[in-house]
């Protein structure tokens, strides 16, 4: 009987460390460990409305979140969501996107970066650093630092071309060492991404967020990253629908153009339905699939492992 009893303490203490090993909260990465370049005097805690929605992000950091054990393919992707530089809206536990990912055995990075009370250059040194300290650091997560993609919607679609076209710009270094190490993300994915900051398909709310009320006429190019692609922009997998009215489809059809005219593989995936956001709800139709082709892509160019056929 005491034999049984220990066995069953034992049992039970297992059951129960395990389940506080599997709520242990994911690893912070602090992005500026030598100090947040430019600190507002006034900086104060960021904050959380409980959804996964911050703001205040005053010391940018990486999230990280591993995919199921023995499943990771040493492939990462930095997450930037949306929130029209004035929040950052990853959702719940890292939401959605970063769920999928996992799924997929990516290990995925949620970049906050800083907003409206920074403007530009602040978010795409941000998205830089990530990188950066990623690639300095890929054996740290078992990564491979020629396999680092960034994802990113709505605004945060702007500051993942931002970093896919302005990876070598002056104003995304700082003068720390770490700026030596290639800041260029190795493919990207936009979901319903802002790209111009061009009337009439600017939007409004992240523009003013990035440039200001009254944006020059050169930062305005500047900063439509659309007229800023080269060659060696990294490969792209475009995602946006027609429905949308808060980020107009056309903002992904100047990316789309701007990639074929600097000759760079682009893929992109159009829709006639489905609001501004990921459109990954069943509900949606076709729409809802663009993950799965968004595997295929990644399958193809070999930042997933192509899966084996039966003979």
């Amino acid at each position: 009987m005491k034999a049984r009893l220990t066995f069953l303490a034992v049992w039970l203490c297992a059951g129960v460390c395990g389940a506080l090993l599997a709520a242990e909260p994911p690893q912070v990465i602090d992005l500026w460990p030598e100090g947040v370049p430019d600190l507002k005097a006034d900086a104060g805690p960021e904050k959380d409305d409980g959804n996964g929605r911050f703001t205040q992000i005053h010391r940018p950091t990486l999230t990280v979140y591993t995919p199921p054990a023995g499943t990771a393919n040493g492939t990462a992707v930095i997450y930037a969501a949306g929130g029209g530089y004035v929040r950052v809206a990853v959702g719940a536990n890292g939401g959605e996107i970063t769920r999928w990912l996992n799924s997929l055995g990516l290990t995925v990075f949620v970049l906050k970066y800083r907003n409206v009370e920074y403007g530009h250059p602040a978010p795409l040194r941000d998205a830089l650093r990530a990188v950066r300290t990623l690639r300095s650091r890929a054996a740290e997560w078992g990564i491979r630092p020629d396999r680092i993609g960034m994802l990113g919607g709505s605004a945060g679609g702007h500051v993942t071309a931002s970093a896919g076209t302005l990876f070598d710009a002056p104003e995304g270094r700082t003068g720390a060492p770490l700026d030596q190490v290639s800041g260029r993300p190795d493919f990207l994915v936009l979901v319903f991404p802002v790209i111009t900051m061009q009337d009439p398909f600017a939007h409004a709310v992240s523009r003013r967020a990035l440039l200001g009320e009254q944006p020059t006429a050169e930062a305005k190019h500047r900063l439509s990253v659309d007229e800023q692609v080269t060659k060696d922009t990294p490969p792209t997998f475009l995602v946006h629908s027609s429905e949308d009215t808060t980020v107009p489809v056309e903002n992904s059809l100047l990316f789309y153009q701007g990639m074929r005219r600097a000759k760079a593989p682009i893929e992109m995936h159009l829709y006639p339905k489905g609001p501004h956001g990921a459109g990954m709800a069943p509900a949606l139709g076709p729409t809802a699939e663009w993950p799965r082709h968004c595997e295929s892509w990644m399958r193809f160019n070999g930042w997933l492992p192509t899966r084996k056929t039966s003979p």
